[in-house]
């Protein structure tokens, strides 16, 4: 908790204030509840929002409120995305005693941190409030949201559904919170003022949350690679990278960025691709597509989640009709090769080599300019080939024969933590690699009672070895 006098006297900072004051007046109420009380609770904030009509109502209005992604990709977010978040963490035990450990005779009690600072970013506003609700209520948290101003629209109307179903419940609305006209002196306010922040948004914001004073879990820059080898099922994979690269306009930072072809199947995999809509530039169309993607070096917002055809449009060129993706030959990696970082676009660098181990290091070399420890990808029948891209390469996941953007976060067809804040190691200048969720936002007492039988040191002989100890005397 901020001290009064660390609070700065500005409009902006006596506004966070009262809010903050709210929430921590919520969270206090359910500090005590009980694990029925907080699983019936978010059952209720997911429902509110994921039912059909509702679903559809939100799909629409964040597309015309953010002008981003397609009404396709939001509805599946909303619909689809919160129900897996729900189902994922609905039968863990988040309450009281969590685990004993009889052998080393500890007991693990989960409390909670208080009230959460959220960052909802403007390309998925729809469905990040409500997956970070309901992991700060499932730790028995509150939870206060700073939306992207091109969304704010869309984050009330989320939050204010969500408040709606906890007063039915009898819970606290202010267990949710939003913050209805952002700024970004307002969301630096935030950050100060609570006690644990969740950051997703553009790099600037997660820097200004890790040096906030507050505990901050952040996310880094996403810059998916995807390796495709000699073993993989091609027609599986250009449907999924379709699927991956298109999903929501590639709104998310998931989405495939980069795809390397190893040369046996370069020529056939090329094929595959565009006929699931890719689209090959030429040298003429990757220079008009490069100058308006990035505008002084930083990736221009007119083009981030828009359809292929308005960006060749507004790059000078046209594209055939079906064609949804552009696929454009790179080679080079780095500053000077813009197109091997990240590009918020339905655009991929397209790389061949000749080699699994040509891939591994060419995945680094990418993800060393942007994405380092985020993410990549492989399609493949060779555990060989997978588990020497997973030894060697700097990433927090690695996905097999799955559509990266819709998988990396947590799906249905895999095991991973459902969220959308995926943790990037020290690789990424994060705190943690973990898929985010309420386990993150809780604090643990360890109680811990003495052994039955007190541990007894080894001889130095067991301890260090024969051979250490005659070896260093």
């Amino acid at each position: 908790m901020a001290a009064a006098e660390q609070i700065n006297d500005t409009p902006e900072a006596r506004e966070i204030a009262e809010l903050v004051a709210r929430s921590r007046a919520a969270q206090a109420q359910i500090a005590n509840a009980t694990q029925e009380q907080v699983d019936r609770w978010i059952r209720g904030m997911v429902w509110a929002i994921a039912k059909e009509s509702t679903a559809e109502m939100i799909a629409q209005h964040t597309v015309d409120e953010t002008q981003l992604g397609n009404y396709d990709g939001k509805y599946l977010k909303i619909f689809r995305k919160t129900r897996a978040a729900l189902m994922d963490i609905i039968d863990d035990k988040s309450v009281g005693v969590i685990e004993e450990d009889a052998a080393r005779n500890i007991i693990k009690i989960v409390k909670p941190v208080g009230v959460i600072g959220a960052l909802s970013p403007s390309t998925n506003p729809e469905a990040t409030p409500v997956i970070k609700s309901i992991s700060a209520v499932k730790g028995r948290n509150s939870i206060i949201i700073a939306p992207h101003p091109r969304a704010k629209i869309t984050n009330k109307i989320i939050c204010d559904l969500m408040r709606g179903a906890l007063e039915k419940m009898g819970a606290p609305a202010d267990l949710v919170i939003p913050i209805e006209t952002p700024s970004v002196e307002k969301t630096n306010e935030l950050m100060r003022q609570c006690d644990r922040v969740l950051a997703t948004g553009g790099s600037p914001m997660v820097k200004a949350a890790y040096s906030s004073g507050t505990p901050a879990l952040g996310v880094g820059v996403g810059n998916a690679v995807i390796t495709v080898d000699e073993t993989a099922d091609l027609d599986e994979a250009a449907e999924k990278i379709r699927i991956s690269k298109t999903l929501d306009l590639a709104a998310s930072c998931s989405s495939d960025n980069a795809v390397i072809l190893l040369d046996a199947i370069a020529d056939q995999m090329l094929e595959k691709l565009v006929h699931q809509g890719g689209y090959i530039v030429n040298d003429e169309e990757k220079k008009l597509l490069e100058n308006v993607i990035w505008v002084d070096g930083h990736i221009n917002a007119a083009v981030v989640a828009q359809p292929a055809e308005k960006i060749a449009g507004m790059a000078g060129f046209g594209v055939p009709e079906g064609k949804i993706f552009f696929i454009v030959p790179e080679t080079g990696t780095g500053p000077e090769h813009p197109f091997s970082g990240e590009k918020m676009t339905v655009t991929m660098a397209l790389y061949r080599v000749k080699t699994i181990d040509e891939a591994v290091a060419l995945t680094n070399a990418i993800q060393a300019y942007q994405g380092q420890g985020h993410s990549c990808g492989i399609y493949s029948r060779s555990d060989e080939n997978i588990l020497k891209l997973a030894l060697g390469t700097k990433t927090s996941r690695v996905m097999v024969n799955q559509p990266q953007s819709a998988s990396n976060s947590g799906n249905l067809w895999n095991g991973m933590r459902q969220t959308f804040s995926l943790g990037c190691g020290s690789w990424g200048g994060n705190a943690t690699n973990n898929n985010i969720t309420w386990m993150d936002l809780v604090n643990i007492t360890w109680v811990s009672k003495p052994l039955a039988k007190t541990k007894e040191l080894p001889s130095d002989e067991d301890l260090f070895g024969k051979d250490i100890i005659e070896l260093i005397g």
